[in-house]
């Protein structure tokens, strides 16, 4: 068992799932797997990314920006990244991620994912992403014309200043 059957479950799963605000959380529940685990028998570091993506899938399909997706040939990107890590995740331990969108500007879409056991937070994950099409990036305000929305983004916080400082290379 591996990502792929995750991400195969997480689809099955999001065609009875309702849709969702764009600033509303997506919570998904996982097991720690085998696969999942490095040599300290805990996590791998690199596992808590690739769920992320499939938060990140989950809030795209709900808010209903996977259908511009497929029909255009769009890409999400992420720019950045940073997540900082608290406490491990252990062989068949049960957790879940949360997903919100927490800001945008122009260009880029801020989002904070949190790993949660038993109340207490494990990592938390802050992701600057965007939509790519053939001809370029597609503007957040185009995005949030096709979703049908009109409102502005939620303030910048410090935590999302931080990422900015991070630039990415074009």
């Amino acid at each position: 068992m591996n990502l792929y059957f995750r991400l195969l479950l997480l689809l099955i799963r999001l065609i009875r799932k309702p849709s969702m605000g764009l600033l509303e959380t997506s919570i998904l529940k996982f097991h720690v797997l085998p696969n999942d685990l490095d040599l300290n028998i805990h996590m791998n570091n690199g596992r808590y990314l690739s769920i992320m993506d499939l938060g990140r899938i989950d809030i795209m399909h709900r808010v209903g920006l996977m259908t511009y997706i497929i029909k255009n040939k769009w890409s999400p990107v992420v720019g950045n990244l940073h997540i900082q890590f608290r406490r491990p995740f252990k062989l068949l331990q049960q957790y879940e991620l949360h997903s919100r969108i927490v800001s945008w500007d122009d260009k880029w879409v801020y989002l904070e994912q949190v790993f949660i056991c038993n109340k207490k937070i494990h990592a938390v994950g802050l992701v600057q992403g965007l939509i790519r099409g053939k001809h370029g990036n597609i503007p957040s305000n185009d995005i949030l014309k096709l979703l049908g929305l009109n409102q502005q983004p939620p303030a910048i916080t410090d935590n999302i200043r931080l990422l900015q400082t991070f630039r990415s290379v074009e």
